[in-house]
């Protein structure tokens, strides 16, 4: 995943919502308990974890039961300190007080509670990446020090590789064409780290590697559930009877559901995207826009799957009245810039949107080498009876801006090459006046006709209307 090209943008609850989901995660809430739990008596070592003979009652007060009691109320414990909710008052005499950041939980802001939860993800993230206590246990040496290369364990590369896992997660969740807010299987989740995307049939050796992953997915799932970052169905442990074994890959989709389902949560897609931003990369959110002006929204909008560019737009147009919005939205189309098509594109989307309160700023436009054939589409789409018909080059031009924005917006898409076999076919003398329209991509355009259309004499005549373009423009 590149840090340089935006992501698809995602569709956040509201922070109230996301901030009432926070506070009832298992592990933020034990964590707040146990702050409010901790008493001038209540003692932590040098590393301010709680003393050993202190868990029991934590996790008595906590209502936990069961072998893995104590070491749940030992990361609740961990989570208070890392996140401020318990700090430590004296480190001599090993005493704590409630933090600052108590407070927040109960009277704070819904961000004041989504950055709380967000430093105890940071923590339970970081712990996820950990061998299990056991394996530490047996990685320890005489002078009870941890031998790491024992465990064939490099801590960086486990951390960026649990990132990879998440941000492809996420990326899937985000994803128009993606599983959305389904689940997605363990083995793809896996596979998506470890298969090269070139790659036909696995190797033994890649799937191998593909199950090994999978079982420490298994694993570091189970950790991050707790903090609402995901809902996780894990791998069945059938699977798994034998210790010595690795599970063997699925057979078919009604049985790919035992090697574990995991869901990003809403809570996680803020989480992750807050991760995925503070780490560099451009992930934007629908509803980043609506308080810029309309040259922000197009631009914005431009790399964006259709279904998100138009929850972004209808949200800016709710806020603004339809004939400011109109001209707005018009002015900023305006330009001989390579984005410029893919503005006017989307500001013809735009418009779509808007009701006939807009229309004189439509036609203030009709006379604008630019926009009169976009205005044109409009009123006529409205049932406006008197519209001027377009002369023969402003239909040339609005022709060559729409393939522009097209090329631009897809590349070479079925959908583009339709629209291309349908305008060579509609006028027969089509690219004989084409190559003559004064647009900065028209050329661009020809020679994309040639590349996409079917037929070859077609194609042929295209490139020879481009080349013409190409001279004529000194280019």
């Amino acid at each position: 995943m590149s840090d340089s090209s935006p992501l698809p943008p995602v569709r956040l609850h509201p922070e109230a919502e996301l901030a009432r989901d926070a506070l009832s995660t298992p592990l933020l809430s034990r964590a707040a308990r146990l702050a409010r739990w901790a008493s001038p008596e209540t003692r932590v070592d040098a590393g301010g974890g709680l003393v050993e003979d202190q868990l029991p009652a934590a996790a008595e007060f906590l209502g936990l039961t069961g072998d893995d009691a104590a070491a749940w109320a030992s990361e609740a414990w961990r989570v208070a300190i890392d996140t401020g909710l318990v700090e430590i008052a004296d480190e001599e005499e090993g005493t704590v007080a409630a933090g600052e950041d108590l407070a927040l939980l109960t009277g704070g802001s819904p961000q004041d509670v989504l950055g709380v939860w967000l430093g105890a993800l940071d923590t339970v993230v970081a712990d996820a990446s950990v061998p299990d206590l056991d394996d530490l246990m047996d990685a320890m040496d005489e002078r009870g020090e941890i031998d790491l290369s024992s465990l064939d364990w490099d801590p960086e590369a486990e951390a960026d590789f649990l990132d990879g896992v998440l941000g492809n997660l996420y990326l899937l969740t985000v994803n128009e064409d993606g599983p959305g807010d389904r689940p997605v299987p363990l083995p793809a989740l896996a596979a998506s780290m470890i298969v090269p995307n070139d790659m036909g049939e696995p190797t033994n050796d890649v799937l191998e590697q593909v199950s090994d992953a999978m079982m420490r997915l298994d694993d570091q799932f189970r950790v991050l559930e707790p903090i609402g970052l995901v809902e996780y169905q894990p791998v069945d442990e059938a699977l798994m009877a034998d210790a010595d074994e690795e599970p063997a890959a699925p057979v078919d989709d009604t049985d790919v559901s035992r090697y574990g389902m995991v869901r990003l949560t809403p809570l996680g897609l803020y989480g992750l995207r807050a991760r995925l931003l503070e780490a560099g990369f451009a992930a934007p959110a629908v509803g980043d826009l609506v308080d810029k002006g309309a040259d922000a929204l197009l631009d914005g909008t431009a790399g964006f799957p259709p279904g998100a560019a138009q929850a972004e737009t209808e949200q800016w147009l709710d806020r603004r009245e339809p004939l400011a919005a109109a001209r707005e939205l018009l002015a900023a189309s305006r330009g001989g810039d390579a984005g410029a098509p893919l503005r006017r594109l989307r500001c013809q989307q735009a418009l779509s949107l808007v009701g006939p309160e807009a229309e004189p700023a439509l036609r203030a436009v009709l006379n604008d080498p630019e926009l009169g054939g976009l205005a044109r589409v409009w009123l006529t789409e409205r049932g406006a009876t008197d519209v001027p018909p377009p002369s023969e080059s402003m239909i040339f031009w609005l022709t060559v801006d729409t393939v522009a924005a097209q090329l631009a917006a897809e590349g070479n898409s079925e959908e583009l090459r339709g629209l291309v076999e349908g305008l060579a076919q509609q006028h027969s003398g089509f690219f004989a006046a084409a190559w003559r329209v004064d647009h900065p991509a028209t050329a661009d355009v020809l020679e994309a006709m040639g590349r996409l259309h079917p037929d070859k004499k077609i194609a042929k005549e295209a490139r020879k209307a481009a080349f013409k373009a190409r001279s004529q423009h000194g280019g």
